[in-house]
């Protein structure tokens, strides 16, 4: 159906006088045998095979098939004998050169003996390996050249001289040879193909011509011929052999073999090296994560154990600091940005939503962050805690570079035609590149992935034992509670029939009394009254624990104000210079809210009773999350190192005749303020005052079981 037009060489008939002919017409039996076989037998699929060789115009032909889009395409390329590789010697040739690159020490070495090894083969002026980034750019990793060549060595290419689609045709056709560059293509005839109505398909094709705009690329380079022949690993594109000559030059179909099987060879040695070098750096961070999580096991917060092996965190990652930041607390290690900066970071990264975040250009990503890229050019975070602002980052610093195009990689606008054009020059084009930290690699994004599901273990596991921990004291304090409600209930009656009793002797005896006696007598009614009060006191504070909490928003000036005016008489003639900051409104039970601050005013006009002139602030800042009063005095204060004491039951630092008291307010305010989501806390200092504080949750908690909101 089709022909090349320039088969009158070797049938003795133009390509138009071909149409209409079969195959048995124009080969001998023998070639057409061989076809028909290899077609029965689906032996020829898309890669082109080798099926015979055969003499048309006194010249030796192979026979090269394979179809494709439904075509059988059969190309007969001249047998060329250069006196280095034929089908008989091809294995012999290709093993040796096999088993020398095995033996290779390294990835670079390998490339390296790789490139004499198709020179050799090849007779080629100039072979290079030229291996793909990311981003596609290719640079020259290993070259063997003749000296009269231009050196590449360490060159970089633009990912635009191989485009896409040459990328893709490399994956289906992995040998491309361009025997002389400044040959005229032939054309296929009649086009398009009369079955299809489309233009003939080469893409699998060995004699297939190339782009024009190849060809102009490698005439700048003032190369008479080209091959490449393509490095795909697992299915992708790793790199190419890259072979250019002076002079045109033919190469024959068992060259090319054995050229395509070393490229096949090098990829199995590259990928096999390449899992052998990560098989063992993953080895030697899994050893690291071991010993981080054998320390995180042993300590309450994973913080605490991490921060305890700086070195080995670092080398987990090949960074030089880390910042572990658990809510508001930071802890830095090594080389960093400040707690100020390692924050913003965190804003910006909760702000990402993801478990694991890896830049090699933070300023390119996060505004501002230019001003400490010496630490934190380079970012690899992970997120503990999907809840709260847990993150581990570890940073490396801002290395400069100097890239080696060759040429300069901005390809030309011709201003007439509008088209693109490949540069003129490949001379060394350099180009400083700032802003940007070395990669992290794969098997270290993968360890620190581990380190956070590990982490993230430990904190279930600890939040587990927690929780069965809290369920046994919950009720072990409500069978405590219900016991010391039952005691206080019933401890009231006996005491008000001392105190009855006592009165009515009292009264009964009157001036009979010797002064001894009444003096008994009132030691009983004093002891039975503290008694009384005690366990009352005991009674409110069980029922702290087992009441329902009625939440509303409470008024905290107003609550304030109405305790005050209610100390007025305890206050008497005293002078106290009352400061009270404008209070919010907040969440919270106001019965209860009502008893801390009845407690601590009260407790900051008792013990500033022996100064001349007492001083109370009542102070609350706005801390983001969350509300945080303080009361501050200048009575007698405390000893700091008994505050351990101050807000347990029935615990007081100070004497029953000091100052009266039970001893069991501080232990309600610190039930009420945990009931509520909140912390107590003090700080004193002996005869110069204390500093009681709480805090209420901006967020209410939520209710709880039969809880009324």
């Amino acid at each position: 159906l089709q022909a090349s037009d320039n088969t009158t060489a070797a049938f003795g008939k133009s390509a138009l006088e071909l149409q209409g002919l079969t195959l048995a017409d124009v080969l001998d039996g023998r070639s057409v045998e061989l076809l028909n076989e290899g077609l029965r037998g689906e032996l020829i699929g898309t890669a082109p095979l080798h099926v015979f060789s055969a003499v048309l115009g006194g010249t030796e032909f192979h026979g090269l098939a394979h179809r494709y889009d439904r075509i059988l395409i059969l190309e007969l390329e001249e047998a060329v004998q250069d006196g280095t590789i034929s089908f008989q010697n091809l294995y012999s040739v290709v093993s040796g050169a096999v088993s020398r690159l095995e033996a290779a020490p390294n990835a670079l070495e390998l490339c390296q003996l790789a490139v004499r090894e198709m020179r050799q083969l090849t007779g080629l002026d100039k072979v290079m390996i030229y291996l793909f980034d990311e981003d596609w750019n290719g640079i020259v990793v290993a070259e063997d050249r003749a000296e009269d060549m231009d050196s590449y060595l360490g060159l970089r290419f633009p990912a635009t001289d191989i485009p896409r689609q040459a990328r893709d045709l490399y994956l289906r056709n992995k040998m491309r040879l361009i025997s002389d560059v400044y040959s005229t293509p032939v054309q296929i005839v009649p086009n398009p193909n009369p079955l299809t109505g489309r233009a003939l398909d080469l893409s699998y094709s060995k004699l297939r011509s190339v782009s024009p705009i190849h060809i102009e690329y490698l005439k700048n380079m003032e190369v008479g011929a080209s091959m490449s022949v393509a490095i795909v690993r697992e299915g992708r594109l790793s790199g190419l052999f890259a072979c250019h000559h002076n002079t045109a030059k033919y190469l024959s179909y068992e060259v090319r073999t054995a050229c395509e099987f070393l490229g096949q060879v090098l990829a199995l040695q590259l990928a096999a090296r390449e899992r052998a070098e990560s098989r063992e750096k993953k080895l030697k961070l899994v050893a690291i994560n071991s010993a981080l999580l054998e320390s995180m096991t042993k300590v309450e917060n994973y913080a605490d154990g991490l921060a305890q092996h700086e070195a080995e965190l670092l080398e987990l990652t090949g960074a030089t600091g880390v910042a572990l930041c658990v809510g508001e607390e930071v802890h830095l290690l090594g080389e960093t940005p400040t707690q100020e900066e390692v924050k913003s970071i965190a804003t910006w990264l909760a702000q990402q939503k993801k478990e694991v975040v890896a830049t090699d250009s933070l300023p390119a990503q996060l505004e501002g962050a230019d001003a400490y890229r010496s630490t934190a050019c380079g970012l690899l975070a992970i997120s503990t805690s999907e809840v709260y602002n847990h993150t581990i980052m570890w940073f490396r610093p801002e290395v400069l570079q100097t890239v080696s195009w060759a040429g300069n990689p901005k390809k030309d606008l011709d201003p007439r035609t509008q088209q693109l054009h490949p540069r003129q020059s490949f001379k060394v084009w350099k180009e400083i590149v700032s802003s940007q930290a070395p990669d992290w690699e794969a098997a270290e994004i993968e360890a620190v992935t581990e380190l956070r599901a590990a982490i993230v273990g430990i904190v279930l596991r600890q939040a587990e034992e927690r929780a069965q921990l809290s369920t046994e004291l919950m009720h072990s304090n409500q069978e405590l509670e219900a016991f010391s409600y039952s005691v206080s209930h019933d401890l009231r009656a006996p005491f008000r029939h001392i105190l009855g009793f006592a009165n009515m002797l009292e009264k009964k005896l009157g001036d009979t009394l010797d002064p001894t006696g009444a003096r008994y007598l009132h030691t009983i009614t004093d002891s039975a009254h503290y008694a009384g009060t005690l366990v009352d006191n005991l009674l409110t504070f069980s029922q702290m624990g087992r009441s329902e909490m009625r939440r509303s928003i409470v008024d905290m000036n107003q609550l304030v104000e109405e305790i005050r005016r209610g100390l007025a008489a305890e206050i008497g003639d005293r002078e106290v210079d009352w400061k009270v900051d404008d209070l919010p409104n907040v969440h919270g039970d106001l019965a209860m809210l009502r008893l801390v601050m009845q407690n601590l005013l009260a407790n900051a006009v008792k013990y500033t009773r022996n100064e001349k002139q007492a001083k109370i602030e009542l102070e609350c800042i706005d801390e983001g999350r969350e509300w945080v009063f303080t009361v501050r005095d200048n009575g007698v204060g405390f000893d700091m190192a008994y505050s351990h004491k101050l807000f347990g039951v029935f615990q007081r630092l100070h004497r029953a005749e000091e100052f009266e008291g039970t001893g069991i307010g501080l232990a309600n305010i610190r039930r009420i303020i945990a009931r509520h989501g909140g912390r107590t806390w003090a700080e004193g200092v002996v005869n110069e005052g204390a500093t009681f504080g709480f805090s209420l949750p901006k967020t209410p908690l939520k209710p709880q079981a039969g809880e009324k909101v």
